[in-house]
């Protein structure tokens, strides 16, 4: 078998003949394929035989209720339909820059970020960008990292400990964060000052998902006093946690300001921890800056500048 170099691959795969080998996995049959993406049969079965040759390999099964994947199949299956994906989003992107988009932010982010700062920060960017879109999601810290690595998006936003095992990545500050106990009103820990974490571990918790940085800084911190948390309920936003804290349910570890920006939600008061893991920083994650979109390299700028932008006004 020639073994072709990446460019020549490159040139020889015909995104049509992906496509409708797409559609020829996702139907089981090169006929139904051909009515559903009307298409001579011939021309199907044509094009499903040149990428064989080109890939070099055989792809499908053919028989007479339809067609089978070969292992060179189901391996070039979800390769295919993420080409396919990313020309349908660029597809997008450029009709958003006829429509007049200007720019176009991929980013990521937890929840902490997400709730504290983000929406002020992001729409002092956007009032005088008007025509810049920003695609965010939340996810957990660590899959945030991954998420940059893998190059699915551009920009993140998480706590440093899930940065500190993916020495490739760059990294520049964004905020700091503190964690603090929430707790009911009348709890006996509320009239404390300040608590160590290891006290709290005498009472039920209400906490967030076991991945979470949050989460898995309390593992480790129960781990250290040969203890383990006592969770009782595990939600999946700040908000949800404070709820049912006010109903009972446990006691919480959050971020301060969080606490502040949710405590209408119920009669509760926050204590201060007196661990040094309770004080953390938020970063921003990238594999390149100075790689990325200008547009993008803009908005890295506002939000390294957002905490001192914040402190002046404080003034």
């Amino acid at each position: 078998m020639v073994r072709l170099s990446d460019r020549s691959f490159a040139r020889r795969i015909d995104i049509l003949s992906l496509q409708l080998f797409v559609a020829v996995c996702e139907l089981g049959s090169i006929g139904k394929a051909a009515e559903r993406e009307s298409v001579a049969v011939s021309a199907i079965s044509k094009r499903l035989t040149d990428l064989e040759a080109v890939v070099g390999a055989q792809l499908l099964y053919r028989h007479t209720k339809g067609v089978d994947l070969t292992p060179a199949g189901e391996m070039l299956l979800p390769h295919a339909r993420s080409l396919l994906l990313g020309l349908q989003k660029l597809r997008v992107d450029l009709t958003e820059y006829g429509e007049g988009v200007r720019g176009h932010v991929r980013m990521q982010a937890n929840i902490s970020a997400i709730v504290q700062y983000l929406p002020e920060d992001l729409g002092t960017f956007v009032k005088s960008r008007p025509n810049v879109k920003i695609d965010m999601e939340e996810h957990l810290s660590l899959d945030i990292v991954r998420a940059v690595q893998q190059g699915s998006t551009d920009l993140g936003i998480c706590s440093a400990s899930a940065i500190s095992t993916r020495p490739a990545l760059q990294t520049l500050p964004y905020r700091k964060d503190e964690l603090v106990l929430v707790v009911p009103r009348k709890h006996a820990l509320a009239r404390q000052t300040a608590v160590s974490f290891d006290t709290t571990l005498d009472f039920d918790h209400v906490g967030l998902h076991n991945n979470s940085s949050i989460a898995l800084a309390m593992c480790d911190a129960a781990s250290a006093a040969n203890r383990h948390v006592q969770l009782r309920v595990q939600v999946t936003s700040l908000d949800a946690m404070c709820r049912m804290i006010q109903n009972g349910l446990g006691i919480g570890i959050m971020p301060r300001r969080a606490f502040k920006l949710t405590r209408g939600v119920g009669n509760l008061v926050c204590v201060k921890l007196r661990d040094l893991w309770a004080m953390r920083s938020l970063n921003l994650v990238s594999r390149d800056f100075a790689a990325l979109p200008i547009i993008t390299r803009q908005l890295v700028d506002h939000l390294r500048l957002a905490e001192s932008r914040c402190r002046s006004a404080s003034h």
